[in-house]
């Protein structure tokens, strides 16, 4: 059977974002989801971090510069240090001009009830997305249908 990944159809869209953030203590996870967005042209240039925390910083450094900020994020949601949900609260506390524009979904390898009940009930989530992020995916977000 074929994956999403190994299914050869004309991919009709260009690069549908300029920056994708993915944040992810999985080094491996990390790298798929990487390489997933990179080849199906879902975006010019990702931006990976290993940590909730790694993250913020970024956000917060790269403020006044517009073309450094992620469209997109992709949150895991376990992480040991802060987990999705913590980098969520400290989302929030950010200004909201940095908030504006961009779309939050969180990822998880488990399909715990609890996880997606809370991820939908958060007003920066846009969805709970199980992993990996697939073609598919990309393709419904690409589009505007997730």
């Amino acid at each position: 059977m074929q994956t999403d990944s190994q299914i050869k159809i004309p991919f009709k869209m260009t690069t549908a974002f300029k920056q994708v953030m993915i944040i992810d203590d999985n080094a491996v996870d990390l790298y798929i989801a990487s390489r997933t967005i990179t080849s199906n042209r879902f975006a010019s240039h990702v931006i990976e971090c290993r940590g909730a925390a790694e993250a913020l910083e970024y956000l917060a450094y790269h403020s006044h510069d517009a073309d450094k900020l992620p469209q997109v994020i992709f949150v895991d949601i376990y992480m040991p240090q802060l987990s999705g949900f913590d980098f969520i609260e400290g989302y929030a506390q950010l200004p909201e001009r940095l908030r504006t524009g961009r779309t939050l979904y969180m990822l998880s390898s488990s399909i715990d009830d609890l996880d997606i009940h809370r991820s939908q009930a958060d007003e920066h989530v846009g969805v709970f997305l199980v992993k990996p992020i697939t073609r598919a995916v990309l393709e419904r977000i690409a589009d505007g249908s997730v």
